[in-house]
């Protein structure tokens, strides 16, 4: 892959398709694209997994006012995703969102996980951090496992499939263990703003009497 200048760009091309047809990334001057860069050279399988993906969805439905929702998940991780590499009982608080038990009970195990943080637009945004800053962690068939963080096993797990289920797990990412001073005292996990409650699904019909 190469970095090229923005202008590079054919106008009525799309970016994805370009990057696909040419090898060559458009990027401008600024952090966004910076942090985007670095994407591309820490990961470059899954960023190439990515853009493959993308490619083939717009060459399938062309470009139109909605992306629908393989590019919509795969816009979402590469500009706000993450991977979670930890033991099963932070994986299960997560899902589970289950904020207390996740940072809070289980605040010890943190010591044996490793977050990366994946997209480029979150990374950009941490460079003001305010609390309420979410990545998108993608829940993967094989995250138990620990396939995570090698870029090979990252590019492996980027299912089509499975992308359009959109499978992430909102994570705020300040208040993992040892990422924001403040987190060390428990109440900044009292902010229901941030740290919220998981919705209730609507009940269903109650089942008919046996006759």
């Amino acid at each position: 892959m190469r970095f090229v200048p923005h202008e590079a760009l054919p106008p009525g091309e799309a970016y994805e398709a370009h990057i696909f047809r040419t090898g060559d990334v458009p990027t401008r001057d600024n952090l966004h694209d910076f942090f985007n860069g670095l994407a591309w050279l820490h990961f470059p399988q899954a960023k190439r997994r990515l853009n493959e993906l993308q490619a083939a969805e717009i060459a399938r439905c062309g470009i139109g006012a909605r992306r629908g929702p393989l590019r919509d998940a795969l816009t979402l991780f590469d500009e706000n995703g993450a991977v979670l590499d930890a033991p099963p009982a932070l994986w299960d608080a997560l899902v589970a969102r289950d904020w207390q038990r996740l940072f809070i009970t289980e605040r010890a195990r943190w010591a044996e996980a490793r977050l990366l943080l994946f997209g480029h637009a979150l990374l950009e945004k941490l460079t003001v951090p305010r609390k309420g800053l979410t990545a998108h962690v993608l829940f993967a068939p094989g995250a138990r496992r620990s396939i995570y963080p090698r870029d090979e096993s990252l590019a492996e797990a980027l299912s089509a499939v499975h992308l359009a289920t959109k499978p992430f797990v909102p994570l705020p990412v300040l208040g993992v263990p040892g990422w924001w001073p403040e987190n060390a005292n428990l109440c900044f996990y009292d902010d229901l703003d941030v740290f919220r409650p998981p919705r209730l699904s609507r009940p269903g019909p109650m089942p008919s009497d046996p006759a």
